[in-house]
């Protein structure tokens, strides 16, 4: 078939499929509608979404979800190669006039987006958290859109001052963030940040994406424990600590579960960015104040591709921003960098240290 304008398969899609359950979500300044054709999908977004449950006021960003069988489009997609150090391909994309459609190869779910248009088809209720991605996709390009960085890091506030996470794979970022819940703070984000320029500093947006978290993880932290079946953690207790750290099992942390109704919010200052560069070793901890400027390489752990949900209005913009325009940003606050050995315990007291004193 000749390609299509996205505009017209998104309609052919609503018509097929009308959504009419709708539900409106707040994510700091930024109104969302949805709207499905399952009543049933719509509860399951609103229990995950409580926390930003929001009026009926006029939406910056309507999507519409449909649930369907996976539908066959005879068009020339182009296999999305997997990430560094992942072998199998998950997605495939084709631009169209006016969009994007993006497939996923092992659901068949269909992401169709674009000029303000943003449509989910196919076996939604099978796969709602590509529908919460796709959300939270949408709400990052509409912050992107405004001059935002996207960075990949956790972060918390506590008081009034706030602290984005980053670090290399599998340094244990959220596992942190955690751990400062479990002091106090007020969660942020989980795995991506989005960052701005302010008067007054630097200025972090969370997404609103609850903790996927390991065993380890939830083992290590007593808040998390009722993540736990009382069977699965006397397995994982008989696990070694390097088993453990291996451990491809992930458990959703819902915050208002595992800490209160109260801690989670979208916004907030980002007085510094702790990069956590640390080896799984006994070998002290070490905390230090580096200028981002200069050490760029450190900066690389911060940032973040836009990646194939994101699709600029004016498409020659669709390149990511240099490292150098990380670290001008990042120059605006506090980079402190986690060395040494691995010390989760450690490293809370650090931070908590710097959210009171600014100081290490």
């Amino acid at each position: 078939m000749d390609n299509p304008q996205a505009k017209a398969l998104i309609s052919r899609f609503r018509e097929h499929y009308p959504a009419t359950h709708p539900l409106f979500l707040a994510f700091s300044d930024c109104r969302l509608e949805v709207r499905t054709n399952s009543a049933r999908l719509r509860e399951d977004l609103k229990n995950y979404f409580g926390l930003f449950l929001a009026d009926d006021k006029a939406a910056d960003i309507l999507i519409t979800a449909h649930e369907a069988p996976a539908p066959a489009l005879d068009l020339p997609f182009i296999i999305k190669p997997p990430d560094p150090g992942k072998k199998k391909v998950k997605e495939e994309y084709v631009d169209l006039e006016g969009g994007r459609i993006v497939r996923k190869r092992l659901t068949g779910m269909v992401f169709v987006f674009g000029s303000g248009r943003h449509v989910a088809v196919g076996p939604c209720l099978d796969n709602v958290n590509q529908i919460v991605n796709f959300i939270n996709n949408r709400y990052i390009e509409w912050r992107l859109q405004k001059g935002c960085l996207l960075g990949h890091a956790a972060g918390v506030v506590w008081k009034g001052r706030g602290l984005a996470l980053a670090g290399f794979s599998g340094m244990g970022k959220s596992t942190l963030a955690l751990h400062l819940m479990s002091r106090g703070s007020v969660f942020v984000s989980n795995d991506r940040m989005i960052v701005e320029k302010t008067d007054s500093g630097v200025a972090m947006h969370g997404v609103a994406k609850h903790p996927r978290i390991n065993p380890g993880t939830a083992l290590s932290n007593a808040d998390l424990h009722d993540i736990l079946s009382e069977e699965d953690k006397k397995h994982f207790w008989s696990l070694s600590e390097k088993e453990l750290w291996h451990l491809e099992h992930k458990y959703d942390a819902l915050i208002e579960e595992c800490f209160g109704s109260d801690r989670f919010v979208l916004s907030g200052p980002m007085d510094g960015l702790v990069i956590l560069n640390w080896k799984r070793s006994r070998q002290p901890l070490s905390v230090r104040p580096v200028d981002p400027k200069v050490q760029t390489d450190l900066v690389a752990a911060f940032k973040k591709k836009k990646g194939l949900f994101y699709l600029p209005s004016d498409r020659t913009k669709v390149q990511d921003p240099p490292l150098e325009t990380y670290a001008e940003l990042l120059s605006n606050c506090s980079v402190i960098e986690m060395s040494g050995g691995a010390d989760f315990d450690g490293a809370t007291e650090a931070c908590i240290r710097f959210l009171e004193t600014g100081k290490l």
